[in-house]
């Protein structure tokens, strides 16, 4: 039983309010200096109040990013990821959950444990796999002695490079199995009643019911591949055509390499137009996740 009390109230009101204003003081930070010139920035201390030139940063910092075409592929890529985890991971559970194999449990407990080995780990060969696709399949047929030359598959610098090695997801899988697990024998055996093959039970019954899980696990892999950075930045070198919002950022602050002193409030601006499409998001699916986080009905 949770005691209420006025003490516990004002205490625990108090914590969660100095923790909001601790996550909030850093953007309110990045919104004021996005809203002064260079001048009033560049004060010590600066100002904490917004000014009147937010508008014009933004522009000259949309301008200067060349935002218009690495926010399209930051969304390319970022809904691209999002969708294939969804789907690797509805299939994979589906298969683990439905499907009596041999081994099964191993190859669930191997998948789970890639949470430990996130992409920082696996760069070097991840990316000698996307600078050659099909170098694996060729490695295998010349330990099998098959005369047979397959072509090079470079995923560098393409939109398929950026998405494909990110797709494959442990979290997504481990929710999706936990949802297939809650769903009653009973409607899977009036299924079958009903001739329902596996694809038919898979996606006229067990889809339309993990829509709550799917919108929770949206919301998290779309934050999550919209902020990529590493990743994009090693597999692109087209940076004209293929670099990614978070990519760009770095060109909105000018070192003393480039001959002038990094200009802040445009590069302020910057993150507030990057930091937006992720909020909206996150805004728009908040209901559904926190339901396919903590829902139980089905």
């Amino acid at each position: 039983m949770i005691e209420r009390t006025p003490v516990l109230d004002a205490v625990t009101h108090a914590v969660l309010i100095s923790g909001l204003l601790l996550l909030l003081m850093p953007l309110w930070i990045v919104f004021v200096a996005a809203s002064h010139d260079f001048q009033t920035v560049n004060q010590v201390p600066m100002p904490l109040w917004p000014g009147n030139h937010l508008l014009e940063n933004l522009s000259l910092a949309w301008e200067r990013g060349n935002f218009d075409r690495v926010m399209l592929n930051s969304l390319i890529v970022a809904v691209g990821v999002t969708v294939g985890k969804i789907v690797i991971a509805a299939l994979s559970a589906f298969s683990i959950v439905y499907f009596s194999y041999r081994l099964r449990m191993v190859i669930f407990w191997m998948i789970f444990i890639t949470l430990m080995l996130p992409l920082e780990v696996r760069i070097v060969p991840t990316y000698a796999v996307a600078a050659d696709a099909l170098r694996p399949f060729q490695a295998t047929l010349d330990v099998l002695g098959i005369p047979l030359d397959l072509p090079e598959w470079n995923l560098l610098n393409t939109y398929s490079g950026l998405i494909l090695p990110l797709i494959a997801t442990a979290t997504g899988t481990f929710l999706y199995r936990q949802f297939f697990l809650t769903v009653p024998d009973e409607l899977t055996e009036a299924a079958k009643m009903d001739g329902a093959g596996p694809i038919r039970f898979f996606l006229e019954v067990l889809m339309p019911l993990s829509k709550t899980n799917m919108a929770a696990l949206a919301t998290i892999m779309f934050v999550w591949s919209w902020n990529q950075y590493l990743w994009p930045l090693l597999v692109v070198t087209d940076h004209q055509n293929f670099a990614t919002a978070t990519m760009q950022l770095q060109k909105i602050v000018p070192g003393p390499a480039f001959g002038e002193p990094p200009i802040w409030n445009v590069a302020m601006a910057a993150n507030l137009i990057v930091l937006a499409p992720p909020v909206l998001v996150t805004i728009l699916l908040q209901r559904w996740f926190v339901r396919g986080l903590i829902s139980t009905d089905k």
